[in-house]
Order: structure tokens, then C-alpha cells, then sequence
């Protein structure tokens, strides 16, 4: 890398992608090599795959040293992965992509051409999804929703792919959320930013890691982690309710003093009433009860990723003292 050479981190978490992490790193590798002003570092964070994805990546990174690899003693989930690898981060900017390469390595000049316009953020729109209709009327539905509840301004249909400078890299290194959504964090940071609309490819090799039970996970993630109003909703609706409640009583106590009104045996009004009543509690008692859950792994520190290899890593990993940890000095700093 010469001195007037740009220093690019592309930022590749993986899990179980044996089929996939050579096909990501020659891919990358092929781009760049048509980018002489241009120089490239990989940061695959493996998250503890049970196949040879590790074994692939040791090979290619003592044959290339521009390949860093961190992983995790265990699974830590995809947003502590993604957090993990911009932290890690040392280039001028970093390009977040997908190791089953959805998002095409072939869009990153066009990219780079984005950021040089002075933009700190370039994020990749998805004009079309190979995902089935309702998996992809879920998702559109989902960035509507998350938009209209978030304070924030969050692009809609906006993915994983995008690039950012070192600017923003600076301020996720100083972040200890331990259930982060990073594109939330990224777009809550505002500077500027603009997106380009691009066609996701279908995936070539391999299995998703993203079922529903992940993609609900992630959705709870985004709008707890960036709006107030579910806890605004619970106490709007708990006054109603609570002022509903009143003018009944003072209904049926007016009309049974007053106009002495013999009521029937209501049980099925009081049933319902209890019914509804108790579904309330149930559903805003869970909104609470996620809010306080982070506040609790946050205080707690519970869960901070804890790295079992690095390679291709100075000394000094550029990542904060407290997240994640280091379980043992890598033993090989190629």
C-alpha cells in the first residue's frame, strides 16, 4: 500500500459459509485489483461456524495477509458480529457485505465514487428482493413501520450494504450496546448520507441464516432500540382505558341510585371486560418488560462477545477494552 493509496475495510460477517467465503474473498480481491488508487482490507467475523469456514479462511489469510479474521467462542448474533467488524475497522472507509455476495462486489466503485462526493454514508436501496412475496411484504412492511415509530430518519428498504467513512467508524468504536442495531445507529448519527438504488441478486451457494424467528428478532431489535412509542402507546391507552372505566362506574351507580335500574346478571360484559383487561397487562407489562431486559444486559454487561482467534490482527485489536473481550492472545500475528 503506497502512501497516496485509500485503505477500504470491507467488512464480511459469516457463519457456516464454507461454500461462500472463498467465492467472497476473490470477488472482492478481483475488484479491487481493478482499482489501483485503491487498496483493500477483508474483516470476516466468524461466528463460531461448526463447518470448515474457519479452517477456509486460516488458509487464505496466511496466504494474504490483507484477510483478518475474528472469531467468536460462541455465536453472539449477526448485529454483535456486524458491530464487532466496524470496530475493528482500520481503513478510511468501510463496505458492510453479505458473504453469500446478494450484494454485489461489483457495485463498490460506484460506491466509492459516492463517498469521494463528500457523502459519510452510501447505502445500497433494494429495488428488487429474491426473497418469496410475503417474506418481502414483510420486510417493506417492517421499514415502514420502524420509520414511522423511530424518532430517527431510517431509509426504507435500505439493507446491510452500504459503506461508511472513518468518521462514523470513529463513533462505533465508542459504542457498548449489547443488543445493538447498527443500521439504526448508523442512520441516527445523520452527517450525510445517500442511497442508490440497486437489484439483489439470489443467493448461489449455501443456506440462509436469517428464518423468520431472526428477522422477528431483528424487527423487535430496530423498534425498541429506536423509538419511545411503544411505551407511550401503553400509557395512552392504560389512561383511556382508565377514563373508560370511570364514566362506566359512574354510568351504572347514577343509573342504579338515581333511576333505580335493575341490571341484569352481566356476565358476559364482565367477562369480556376481565378478558380485555388482562390481555392489556399481559401485552404492556412484555413492551415494559423488553425495555427493562436491555436496560438489565446493559448494566450487566451480559453477553460481550468474546474473541477466540484473530488473525492477520496487530497487537492492539482496534476494538474497546470492554466489547469484545479477548479470550487468549492469537498466537500467530501473520
Amino acid at each position: 500500500m503506497t502512501q497516496n493509496t485509500t485503505l477500504v475495510s470491507i467488512i464480511v460477517p459469516a457463519f457456516n459459509e464454507e461454500m461462500n467465503v472463498e467465492r467472497a474473498y476473490l470477488a472482492v480481491k478481483d475488484v479491487f485489483d481493478d482499482l489501483p488508487e485503491h487498496d483493500f482490507e477483508m474483516v470476516v467475523t466468524d461466528n463460531h461456524s461448526t463447518d470448515r469456514t474457519f479452517e477456509i479462511l486460516s488458509e487464505i489469510a496466511a496466504a494474504d495477509p490483507r484477510l483478518r479474521v475474528i472469531r467468536f467462542s460462541k455465536n453472539v448474533g449477526y448485529q454483535r458480529s456486524v458491530l464487532t467488524g466496524y470496530q475493528a475497522a482500520s481503513g478510511d472507509c468501510a463496505i458492510q457485505i453479505d458473504c453469500d455476495l446478494q450484494d454485489p462486489p461489483s457495485l463498490i466503485p460506484q460506491m466509492l465514487d459516492k463517498w469521494q462526493e463528500g457523502h459519510e454514508v452510501v447505502y445500497g436501496i433494494r429495488r428488487s428482493l429474491k426473497d418469496g412475496p410475503v417474506v418481502a411484504a414483510m420486510r417493506r412492511l417492517f421499514y415502514k413501520l420502524i420509520n414511522k415509530l423511530s424518532e430517527d430518519e431510517l431509509p426504507e428498504n435500505a439493507g446491510e450494504f452500504r459503506l461508511v467513512n472513518r468518521r462514523i467508524l470513529q463513533e462505533l468504536r465508542k459504542v457498548r450496546d449489547t443488543s445493538p442495531y447498527v443500521r439504526g445507529l448508523i442512520s441516527a448519527m445523520g452527517f450525510s448520507q445517500v442511497g442508490f438504488e440497486y437489484d439483489r441478486q439470489a443467493r448461489v451457494a449455501g443456506e440462509s441464516k436469517f428464518p423468520f424467528r431472526a428477522m422477528l428478532a431483528l424487527a423487535v431489535d430496530g423498534i425498541v432500540n429506536h423509538s419511545l412509542i411503544p411505551l407511550r402507546i401503553a400509557s395512552i391507552c392504560s389512561l383511556w382505558i382508565g377514563a373508560l372505566t370511570f364514566f362506566l362506574l359512574m354510568f351504572y351507580t347514577i343509573a342504579k341510585l338515581v333511576f333505580g335500574q335493575d341490571w341484569p346478571a352481566g356476565f358476559a360484559t364482565t367477562t369480556v371486560l376481565l378478558l380485555m383487561s388482562i390481555t392489556l397487562n399481559a401485552m404492556f407489562l412484555g413492551i415494559v418488560g423488553e425495555y427493562l431486559g436491555r436496560i438489565f444486559m446493559q448494566s450487566k454487561q451480559l453477553n460481550v462477545p468474546i474473541i477466540e482467534h484473530r488473525l492477520n490482527f496487530p497487537e492492539k485489536l482496534g476494538i474497546s477494552a470492554e466489547q469484545p473481550m479477548e479470550m487468549s492472545k492469537m498466537k500467530s500475528t501473520r
